[in-house]
């Protein structure tokens, strides 16, 4: 996942990359791989691989991806121990090298490793948020496009809340051309695809048996750390701090939010159905009793 990142924001060229791992040799062997790729792709990023955190000094953007992978069977709570202590190392030294930087988080249990992320390092919450509503919506969007046999760029999907079983995806405001999709397919349908949308990660990773996603894992990220440093304002379903949008307060939950330079710029309330209001309120409800097993207050 965070090699896949690199390359597709290098290929962005939205800028120079250093890839920061624990193991010796990896690092440095992908990225003079990455780097040797640019003369045929296209593009003139600089690209290292390290083993220190050292050279993450002065880093505008860090994209955290250190963590376990799930297995099959495992749900993405299983990780929160390991993955808490890692989040935690890690942040560390974020906020001594790149005290100024946006950090833009992988690692699962996503919503509560953003959150402990941005307590251990004290910025401000615009400026650390959460890469998976995207995924999440993405995955919905191609399962609409197969089952409709349409361009998947025709489908605009939009799933809120945790990264997890209890995710939201918001069938009110998904449409295929502009047509809202309760009009094109049967209840049913719609239902099926919402629950392989749950499960869209764990479908991967039983297939895979010795890791997870990381293609369309690694295009959400380099789509978000592309609105950010082209400060687009691109409205883009991220995990963000909310304390009071949504009636809600205090935790890291999916919500569309307007992403520029300076991380997230706003939160962007829409309009939801009251079922989807109840779902987004047990998704945060399920949040918080997961950041209240590994983060102090």
């Amino acid at each position: 996942m965070g090699a896949e990142v690199a390359r597709r924001v290098a290929e962005k060229e939205l800028g120079n990359v250093v890839l920061v791992d624990i193991l010796e040799g990896i690092p440095q062997g992908k990225a003079l791989d990455m780097l040797q790729a640019g003369p045929v792709v296209g593009y003139n990023a600089q690209i290292k691989g390290s083993n220190a955190y050292s050279d993450i000094k002065d880093s505008s953007v860090v994209i955290v991806t250190a963590g376990l992978a799930r297995k099959p069977g495992m749900s993405r709570d299983d990780l929160l121990k390991k993955n808490a202590e890692i989040t935690t190392s890690v942040t560390e030294n974020i906020k001594k090298l790149a005290p100024d930087s946006i950090i833009l988080m992988v690692t699962n249990p996503l919503d509560t490793m953003t959150y402990l992320a941005w307590k251990i390092s004290g910025f401000e919450s615009k400026r650390v948020l959460g890469m998976a509503p995207l995924l999440d919506a993405a995955r919905m969007a191609a399962f609409i496009a197969m089952e409709l046999k349409v361009p998947a760029t025709e489908v605009k999907a939009m799933v809120l809340g945790t990264h997890g079983d209890l995710m939201v995806p918001i069938v009110s405001q998904t449409t295929v051309s502009g047509k809202p999709i309760r009009s094109l397919l049967p209840k049913e349908k719609i239902d099926q695809i919402v629950e392989r949308t749950r499960n869209g990660g764990a479908e991967i990773v039983a297939f895979l048996k010795t890791g997870s996603a990381y293609y369309a894992p690694s295009a959400a990220a380099a789509h978000m750390v592309e609105s950010i440093l082209k400060d687009k304002k691109e409205t883009i379903s991220s995990s963000v701090y909310v304390d009071g949008k949504y009636g809600l307060k205090d935790l890291y939950i999916g919500l569309p939010a307007k992403l520029g330079k300076s991380g997230v710029e706003e939160i962007v309330e829409i309009e939801l159905t009251k079922e989807e209001k109840e779902a987004l309120k047990r998704s945060a409800e399920a949040i918080t009793a997961n950041n209240k097993k590994c983060v102090r207050s």
